[in-house]
């Protein structure tokens, strides 16, 4: 029982000890998202509605195509 209570405290400190996700690329990503749907609504002159495809290559990239149109 005591050797369960190591190994889980072991796990536990390498867990703590591990490199913390990079989430830069999700933050940028979402700052241009934000920007794309301001530039539209300046563009069309307010309110847009937007349309998305998703595709993934087959190098392994994964691509996203927004279409803005005039909101009713």
């Amino acid at each position: 029982m005591a050797e369960d209570k190591l190994d889980t405290i072991a796990l536990l400190k390498a867990i703590a000890d591990s490199p913390k996700r990079d989430n830069s690329v999700y933050h940028r990503a979402m700052a241009e998202a934000r920007q794309a749907f301001e530039e539209a609504e300046s563009a069309l002159g307010g309110p847009v509605r937007m349309r998305s495809k998703t595709k993934m290559k087959r190098n392994g990239e994964f691509t996203v195509k927004w279409t803005f149109k005039r909101g009713s």
